[in-house]
């Protein structure tokens, strides 16, 4: 094995590494060989000094391969994942996939829970009632085989890697680093075995890059990861400064996402969800782009989508009821509204600040274990760009926690600006990277 020390000097004069010092560094520190002090110090060289591609390629490669690897062998080319960096309101998976499974793809999906400001796929799932998230190898193929889809909870023995690099990495300042995501994200996401990958990558108040320009680098470099890892790849860069649809908060995002899929729901998810089915599509089935759109839109038409996503809820315990009658879900005792203080339109909005009010009201997680209230969370009456009067309701607040509701209240007031002018509307899918 190569020198931990020496790998980390030179890193630290922004030399670059050679494969075995990648791997030879991941590894020892998966087993616990290298101590937390010396992994934190050759990530934070990595963070100054950036990693080229080969580097990056490698070190993502060392990390998927630092676990179990899922087999998806049987499913072909047509397995498909998506991923999304995070953002406040995100249900599209609930939504796109149904739609591409609907197409003829297969999704075997591993999904994490929310932390912090941005939700879970996992707890909305499980706010279905009966819904499991963990299933044996065996039944997760099998259903892949039979409706197309299935979606757990990420295996513990999934790139273990990526689990101790990135605790670290969350407390020594090392987690805006382009390599660091890309290895991370991508690493995962070569793990879970699926033979192409579509990626939702966000900016804004919400998501963890802010910027277009941050945004557009990740999502090229990750792209890039995924080709010389043999992988079909594509991203989508799209708006996080508001958040998407109207409901944050899990069972309010399942209803929205049904909603959707009845073609009734928030224009935005729809498009969003619309397009990402259309990649997946694309990538797996090798329909070309328009036609897949068209494919996707009909599917939401003629309920097939709809009638997915009730054939997976059933497949994995859920109450397929609940898919057929929304109503039924268990609905929050507390709400308040939140009005306009002042006649104009909704000139910004702070996704964040949004998302760690939900949190706050129950729907979310502040810190690993901590119990959700699967009816909190807030219903959005009003979005950027949109007309407002004074003493009009711009959200609802929901939660079974009433002692949380005045600090939610006054909270929201900094969440959202009202201007005189109608803020220009932003295109909510910046770019699409192939």
């Amino acid at each position: 094995m190569n020198s931990i020390y020496d790998i980390i000097v030179k890193k630290r004069h922004g030399g670059a590494l050679t494969d075995r010092e990648i791997r030879d560094a991941v590894a020892e520190y998966t087993n616990g060989n290298v101590p937390d002090y010396q992994m934190s110090a050759l990530l934070m060289a990595i963070c100054c000094n950036g990693m080229d591609g080969r580097e990056t390629a490698t070190l993502t490669d060392a990390i998927a391969t630092s676990g179990e690897m899922l087999d998806l062998s049987s499913l072909g080319e047509l397995s498909v994942d998506k991923h999304s960096t995070g953002g406040v309101g995100d249900k599209t998976t609930l939504v796109a996939i149904p739609i591409a499974a609907a197409l003829g793809c297969k999704i075997a999906k591993m999904s994490g829970r929310g932390l912090g400001h941005t939700g879970g796929t996992v707890d909305k799932l499980e706010s279905i009632d009966g819904f499991r998230t963990t299933l044996t190898k065996e039944e997760f193929i099998s259903q892949v085989q039979k409706i197309g889809v299935a979606v757990i909870g990420q295996s513990e023995n999934l790139a273990p890697a990526d689990k101790k690099i990135y605790a670290l990495r969350d407390v020594t300042a090392t987690v805006d680093s382009i390599p660091l995501i890309t290895s991370s994200v991508m690493g995962k996401k070569l793990a879970s075995g699926a033979h192409s990958i579509v990626l939702d990558v966000k900016y804004g108040s919400g998501s963890f890059m802010k910027t277009v320009t941050d945004a557009e680098r990740l999502a090229r470099n990750m792209v890039e990861i995924g080709k010389r890892c043999g992988r079909r790849t594509a991203a989508l860069i799209t708006d996080m400064d508001t958040p998407l649809g109207e409901c944050i908060g899990n069972i309010l995002e399942v209803k929205e996402a049904i909603k959707t899929l009845h073609g009734s729901g928030p224009r935005d998810l729809y498009e969003l969800s619309v397009e990402l089915a259309a990649m997946m599509a694309n990538l797996s089935l090798g329909i070309p782009h328009p036609t897949a759109m068209e494919r996707a839109q009909e599917a939401v038409k003629d309920g097939s989508a709809l009638a997915t996503l009730r054939a997976w809820v059933e497949a994995q315990g859920g109450n397929g009821e609940l898919i057929a009658h929304p109503e039924h879900f268990p609905e929050a005792r507390y709400s308040r509204e939140v009005s306009a203080s002042a006649d104009g339109y909704i000139g910004s909005m702070d996704a964040e600040r949004i998302g760690l009010i939900s949190v706050s009201l129950g729907a979310g997680r502040e810190k690993k274990g901590d119990p959700i209230d699967y009816a909190a969370g807030i219903v959005l009456k009003k979005k950027t760009g949109d007309r407002v009067r004074r003493g009009e309701v711009v959200a609802t607040l929901l939660t079974d926690r009433a002692e949380t509701l005045e600090g939610a209240v006054a909270h929201f007031a900094y969440a959202y600006t009202v201007t005189d002018t109608q803020p220009e509307r932003k295109p909510l899918i910046h770019e699409i990277i192939t």
